[in-house]
């Protein structure tokens, strides 16, 4: 059957609907990943802002953002994760939890982003302040920049119980030797890169390394910001794919990361609600074993 994600958000308002809460139709709970380090778990879909969340000051793009954080914690949602480098993002991210009161499931996730060893501090600061949060859950060093002297800043506040968690990112597959270094030389508890159905460069080495090192895995860029599953819009699901519960290529694409063990939270980005409860939705039933995920791969490689 040829179902895309635009004919998945034209199924009408029932099936979405039934989307709201994941797997609440079909009794089943949304899957949780523990976090290595602490042992806490956490819905396995998050919700990234890079992009659809830099909207300014526009108040209408601002109250539809706001809608996309309400409808993701309706889901079951925790997670969001953002930068000083997403232009607006974090501000926009404050508004919308502003709006809900503050939800207390909230796990936020931020990251430091200054080539000034000095400046991180105030950065971070200036980043909760947007949040209007007491503090991060995890603080992270964005895309490996002056990440020396920033781990020292985050692994402090950890200890001063200014922050929980401790961790560094890259994406698009960038400087992932040294991000492999820093690792295995460092006690972090996260680690965020760049992983997908066509991008599987971290299976090498980064995903069997996070696993040894009991380090938990945030995954960006699912849909290489939307261009994967435009990119397949209009191709046919394969009937097969009903048996994993995937009703949308972005479903698919979701189960195929979440189905990876190492893999602790995906973070898709979007500015609509319907896409914000079918991401959260992929986390509901059934995921694929190792011999599906490759016929998965193979079937998205041959279109």
């Amino acid at each position: 059957m040829d179902i895309t994600r635009r004919a998945f958000v034209k199924a009408g308002a029932a099936s979405v609907a039934a989307l709201a809460v994941p797997g609440r139709a079909a009794g089943q709970a949304p899957l949780t990943r523990l976090i290595p380090s602490s042992g806490e778990a956490i819905p396995a879909v998050g919700l990234g802002t890079w992009i659809t969340f830099n909207v300014g000051d526009d108040p209408v793009l601002r109250d539809e953002c706001a809608d996309v954080i309400a409808a993701f914690f309706a889901a079951g949602g925790r997670m969001i994760d953002s930068s000083p480098m997403y232009g607006s993002s974090q501000p926009v991210t404050g508004h919308g939890l502003e709006r809900l009161g503050r939800p207390g499931t909230l796990f936020a996730a931020d990251k430091v982003w200054t080539s000034s060893a000095a400046g991180g501090p105030a950065q971070i600061e200036q980043s909760r302040r947007f949040w209007s949060v007491p503090r991060f859950d995890l603080l992270q060093v964005h895309n490996l920049l002056a990440w020396e002297a920033h781990l020292e800043t985050l692994f402090a506040m950890k200890a001063d119980g200014r922050v929980r968690y401790v961790g560094i990112t890259t994406s698009e597959g960038r400087r992932h030797d040294l991000f492999e270094e820093i690792m295995r030389s460092q006690p972090l508890d996260f680690v965020q890169f760049s992983y997908n159905i066509v991008d599987r460069e971290a299976e090498e080495r980064l995903l069997p390394l996070a696993a040894e090192r009991g380090m938990a895995v945030i995954v960006n860029r699912p849909f290489r910001q939307g261009a994967l599953t435009r990119r397949l819009e209009g191709e046919a699901l394969p009937d097969w794919a009903a048996g994993i519960g995937a009703a949308s290529w972005a479903q698919f694409i979701l189960k195929f990361i979440l189905a990876h063990p190492a893999v602790t939270v995906a973070i898709p980005a979007t500015t609509r609600v319907d896409h914000v409860r079918e991401n959260v939705a992929a986390a509901a039933g059934p995921l694929p074993d190792a011999a599906l995920r490759e016929r998965m791969a193979a079937y998205v490689r041959d279109l």
